[in-house]
């Protein structure tokens, strides 16, 4: 009886070496993004465990009252109306000044200015960023806010009738107000609005600006038809990632803006504290649990109007860009 030879088997497949780096990497990349998801949650689990014993030992309204008094454990007093207030006027009012500046400064970069006047303006403008916040915060109150104390007078006796220019909770005279806070934040915010809106307009398509081009269109139109339009969600993101920084500010704020007696009521010559800067102020208060809670019930605050607004920024940087 014949025998056949019998078939070898095929020796099982090994992953090839790039194969094995890529899994590495894979892996490796992922637990990264993992650990910062994780960080975010554990502190956002800490903020609300150590608020909570506080809020609930709160005998004020915590999001409606004007009063923030820790100073008897027994008895805590604390709303975050007038720091809420504070801290949304200032960053909305400093996004209002930065972004159309920004965006100017964006588009001379990219398309008005020869490239050997371009790259040392940004990088000028992208040095602002290094510059630390007190350095901001004693600019803004020692040169910038007597400059800037006529200019609130002006609006002050011409638009008072506006809320926004109304007589405020502090004195004009010396400028410590949300008016001066938010010219401060402008100028922090303004490097990270240019940079973003100068890369978006970048990459705008060169078949777009030259069919704009070549139907005749002026330099004016070329940028209204195409260059914006593009960049739309970029400028958008920008804007978004620069509230943020200004919504978080601390030292400079708190070197800036003077404290008040009496709540505020939405006029951009009040004064008082925002998140940031009465944590920062009454930091020396931290020393028993339920006083600290107060302060970590705001700063949690904080934090959720932080991540909503760069969630924001995310959303709008992720969409499509209209061309």
């Amino acid at each position: 009886m014949s025998s056949e030879p019998k078939a070898d088997k095929p020796a099982p497949r090994r992953a090839a070496p790039n194969e094995r780096y890529e899994v590495i990497f894979r892996s490796l990349a992922t637990a990264a993004g993992a650990t910062i998801v994780a960080a975010i949650a554990l502190i956002a689990l800490f903020l609300l465990i150590r608020a909570v014993p506080s809020v609930m030992a709160n005998e004020a309204n915590f999001f409606t009252s004007t009063e923030f008094n820790t100073s008897d454990a027994d008895h805590l007093r604390f709303g975050i109306r007038d720091l809420f207030m504070v801290t949304v006027l200032s960053s909305v009012f400093a996004l209002v000044i930065a972004v159309p500046i920004g965006v100017g400064i964006a588009l001379f970069l990219t398309h008005y200015a020869h490239k050997s006047v371009a790259r040392p303006f940004a990088t000028l403008v992208d040095l602002l960023a290094a510059v630390p916040s007190i350095v901001f915060g004693l600019w803004g109150f020692l040169v910038l806010a007597p400059e800037l104390e006529p200019v609130q007078r002006f609006l002050n006796d011409n638009l008072g009738w506006f809320f926004l220019f109304s007589d405020g909770n502090v004195s004009i005279a010396g400028g410590g107000t949300i008016f001066t806070a938010g010219v401060v934040l402008a100028v922090m915010i303004l490097p990270i609005i240019t940079s973003v809106s100068r890369e978006v307009f970048h990459l705008t398509p060169r078949e777009h600006i030259e069919a704009a081009q070549a139907l005749g269109a002026t330099k004016w139109e070329v940028v209204r038809m195409t260059v914006l339009p593009y960049g739309r969600s970029g400028v958008i993101a920008g804007s978004m990632l620069g509230l943020g920084r200004a919504l978080g500010e601390t030292i400079a704020v708190l070197v800036v803006l003077r404290t008040a007696a009496q709540a505020g009521g939405w006029s951009l010559f009040d004064g008082g504290y925002t998140f940031a800067s009465r944590i920062a102020a009454s930091a020396a208060e931290f020393s028993s649990p339920l006083p600290t809670g107060a302060y970590i019930a705001a700063g949690f605050v904080l934090f959720a109007l932080t991540f909503v607004v760069n969630a924001l920024a995310r959303l709008a940087a992720g969409g499509k860009v209209n061309g």
